[in-house]
């Protein structure tokens, strides 16, 4: 292995530039952050008054104290159809999900935050939960749902809602058939197809007088029926604890319900197998991941020295480093565990494409977990590269990203662009979790790339027709289109429509990945009991 060093300078006045416009990017998401917890906040009288407590309230009371507790997906929705206003949306779907420590066990965890708007579902709950849950299967993470929701929003009803969000329901089946445990605790209500969120759980929990589970409501009901019933003869705690049998547990108040968890995954001894090599930090500090990407994207960057903050020890085994020399891979440890990392100092081209997927192929005989670190423009274009096999070798990576049996990571550090987020394993090729810096900027090609493209086209269409090129139309529709890239490229947006798994400060880079190699080493050395079936109440 070889030791990185750096030649970042602090003092340099352009790193002081995209220091301070780093920071500003990640305070904006703090704020909208911010703006999620105060809304649910203003709820605190309401619960206070039913002796409840907050959807994070109970979330502290879950969790290990002094544990990290990693955070997903907190810019879901925003902008979306309940709220477009920048100004006022309130991102998150209603629903705080992430993975943290139970009784030292790392669980995947789901809570209705039913401070906003009651936890009525919104466009995007359903997307994030279900994104919760496949992670969970993947890594073979304890489910963890603390449910509280009004249901679906009916004045924002959409069908594609309705149907896709069966695959909520899909995936707990799933999740209990492969052998990982699903618990609910229910403190509110759950109705109509919620439901099915406590009912397809192998451990539920009903708190007395505040839990209620049935398909259809007193209201529904009596309109559906004529019956007249209260909420506790239809679907309360002790009801369904001593009629019905979908209750486990009835707890008396919710810190009880949350005890009672902390209960189930203990007898569990579903403990962390994984056992990591001894740990040394990297060599370099990591405020400098501060001021490592350029305030303009166009700037080149030498991702080295985002992996020497990352490895231990700055420790960094590189493979083949004068082939393909824009693309770099090699074998380095993260928190112990050891991992291939993959970025890229420029465009995919022949030959590093060739490299990558190589280097995928002798991970893969290894079982060693793929880290990739995305500041990528696309493959490179031109007739030298396509006479040099790009679309062949291209092929070749995009083979072995698909097919690699073991857990990828992907961090969007800078410039996502064309088929090189797809190269380096983007969004569509499953990584195991995907994050995004602040920065990070994700399209199909740059805004003016694309205005000129378009330009290109109108301005040889006129003169195929022989008529005069509009330039001033064209002027204006350029413009459109630079700002409609640019405000569709931002992390905040696709975040927003969970097109990665959260935004994070570049200097939690190594912290997030070494809790995602941590699940991953716990996942591949657990035995599970897969049965054919969910748990079935029979």
């Amino acid at each position: 292995m070889a030791i990185l060093g750096s030649n970042l300078r602090r003092a340099d006045a352009a790193r002081e530039r995209n220091r301070a416009h780093m920071l500003s990017q990640i305070e904006r998401v703090r704020q909208l952050e911010r703006r999620a917890v105060e809304k649910s906040g203003q709820a605190a009288p309401a619960f206070s008054r039913k002796h409840k407590l907050l959807p994070r309230e109970r979330l502290g009371e879950l969790l290990d104290p002094g544990r990290p507790f990693l955070e997903l997906m907190t810019m879901a929705g925003y902008c979306g159809i309940e709220d477009p206003n920048p100004e006022t949306s309130i991102p998150g779907a209603a629903i705080i999900a992430g993975i943290g420590e139970v009784c030292g066990v790392r669980c995947m965890i789901v809570v209705n935050d039913a401070g906003i708007n009651a936890g009525a579902m919104q466009s995007f709950t359903a997307p994030k939960v279900m994104r919760c849950q496949q992670i969970a299967l993947d890594q073979k993470l304890p489910f963890i749902q603390l449910v509280e929701s009004a249901g679906g929003n009916l004045r924002k009803y959409q069908v594609e809602r309705f149907v896709n969000g069966g695959g909520m329901f899909y995936n707990l089946a799933r999740l209990s058939a492969a052998g990982v445990p699903v618990i609910s605790v229910v403190h509110g209500s759950s109705a109509a197809g919620g439901a099915y969120l406590p009912g397809l759980s192998d451990y539920v929990i009903m708190v007395r007088g505040q839990a209620h589970a049935y398909l259809a409501g007193p209201s529904l009901l009596r309109s559906a029926t004529g019956e007249v019933a209260t909420d506790e003869e239809l679907g309360g705690a002790d009801m369904h604890a001593a009629v019905s049998g979908l209750a486990d547990y009835v707890a008396v108040g919710d810190a009880a319900g949350i005890a009672k968890v902390r209960e189930i995954v203990r007898a569990l001894a579903w403990t962390d197998v994984s056992s990591p090599a001894a740990v040394v930090p990297p060599c370099h500090d990591d405020e400098d991941l501060l001021s490592l990407m350029p305030v303009d994207g166009r700037e080149p960057v030498d991702m080295r020295e985002l992996i020497a903050r990352l490895v231990d020890g700055s420790d960094f085994h590189e493979f083949k480093e004068l082939y393909g020399p824009h693309t770099v891979c090699g074998y380095g440890a993260i928190g112990g565990f050891p991992a291939g990392l993959l970025t890229n100092n420029g465009p995919l081209d022949p030959a590093g494409a060739a490299k990558a997927a190589e280097f995928i192929q002798l991970c893969a005989q290894l079982g060693r977990p793929l880290v990739f670190l995305q500041n990528i423009t696309g493959f490179i274009v031109g007739r030298t590269y396509e006479e040099a096999g790009i679309i062949k070798h291209g092929a070749k990576l995009i083979q072995a990203l698909s097919n690699a049996p073991v857990a990828k990571f992907t961090v969007l550090c800078g410039a996502s662009f064309g088929a090189g987020n797809y190269g380096m394993c983007g969004r569509a090729f499953h990584p195991d979790l995907l994050f995004s810096w602040p920065n990070a900027r994700t399209a199909v090609m740059g805004g003016a790339q694309a205005a000129m493209t378009m330009r290109q086209v109108a301005e040889n269409a006129a003169r195929r027709r022989g008529t005069p090129i509009p330039v001033e139309e064209l002027d204006r529709e350029g413009e459109a289109i630079v700002e409609h890239f640019e405000r569709q490229s931002g992390a905040i947006h696709t975040s927003s429509r969970l097109l990665d798994d959260g935004i994070i400060d570049p200097r939690h880079t190594r912290e997030v990945l070494r809790l995602a190699l941590a699940a991953a080493a716990t996942a591949r050395a657990r035995p599970t009991s897969p049965i054919q079936f969910g748990v079935a109440r029979f």
